[in-house]
């Protein structure tokens, strides 16, 4: 199916939105992840999405799941891919082909507590593969610029928004 299927969808969100801005607004987005056992979590969403994390068994987990890293550099991959696909959408192109890649480094020295061994991924890296047939070279280099750094995912990440803490004691 054709990113240009979301078209009409987008268009009557865009109207929705500059009509009632309320509207754009969801609140209540949580992901809650419940510990299961060992390095094992369970993460739902608020429409029922399921996500199974555990770390591999050098690190203490059974690796049953996928770990959390893996998982931001997949939030990354695909919101920059679907921000990417809606704009050329948007913008009446038909992709041909669209891949996203998201790389990185750890040390995982400070995962096991070494002092002075930042816990933070490192040399983030994305790669972004895009097609479409009839549509200027310079066009589509623009759209995945866009993506990488405006995408909701990426955006955030670079901006660095505080987060609010509660902690309850059961």
């Amino acid at each position: 199916m054709s990113n240009l299927h979301a078209r009409d969808a987008l268009e009557r969100a865009r109207r929705l939105f500059l009509e009632r801005p309320s509207a754009a607004r969801k609140p209540n987005a949580a992901a809650t992840t419940v510990w299961q056992q060992g390095l094992q979590f369970v993460t739902t969403g608020p429409a029922g999405e399921k996500v199974l994390t555990d770390m591999p068994e050098p690190l203490g987990g059974n690796g049953a799941g996928t770990n959390p890293g893996w998982l931001l550099r997949a939030a990354m991959a695909s919101c920059t891919a679907t921000a990417l696909a809606m704009r050329a959408a948007m913008r009446g192109i038909e992709l041909t082909s669209l891949e996203v890649s998201v790389d990185s480094e750890l040390d995982a020295r400070g995962m096991v507590g070494l002092d002075g061994v930042p816990l933070t991924l490192a040399n983030l890296r994305m790669t972004i593969k895009i097609g479409a047939d009839n549509v200027p070279e310079s066009q589509l280099r623009e759209l995945a610029e866009w993506a990488a750094t405006e995408s909701t995912v990426n955006k955030t990440l670079h901006d660095g928004p505080p987060v609010a803490v509660d902690i309850s004691l059961v």
